[in-house]
């Protein structure tokens, strides 16, 4: 029974965020929401070398393919590891697609 009001306050309270959130952009519509800004944080990170294939949506023998092949393709290396920034290499397979 305990639990049944502990569930209900956290719901109440969520709703109470939200709406919150939602009255303070009342007037400025283009204002971007709560979940506009979970993938605009999505957009700035890194990439282990390791998961690229999962970013590019192929197999991992095909990312190293694909990487020997475009040596330039955008990356970083921190302490002798190879990161690949999301949005460069989001851009870079635009061009190279085309």
């Amino acid at each position: 029974m305990v639990w049944d009001f502990i569930f209900i306050g956290a719901g109440i309270a969520a709703a109470g965020y939200f709406i919150g959130e939602g009255l303070k952009n009342f007037k400025n519509p283009n204002s971007p929401n709560f979940f506009d800004s979970l993938t605009e944080d999505e957009e700035y990170g890194l990439i282990k070398e390791n998961e690229i294939h999962y970013f590019m949506g192929i197999s991992k023998e095909d990312a190293k393919h694909l990487i020997k092949e475009h040596p330039k393709i955008p990356h970083l290396i921190i302490n002798n590891a190879i990161y690949y920034p999301k949005a460069k290499v989001k851009a870079w397979l635009k061009r190279v697609g085309d």
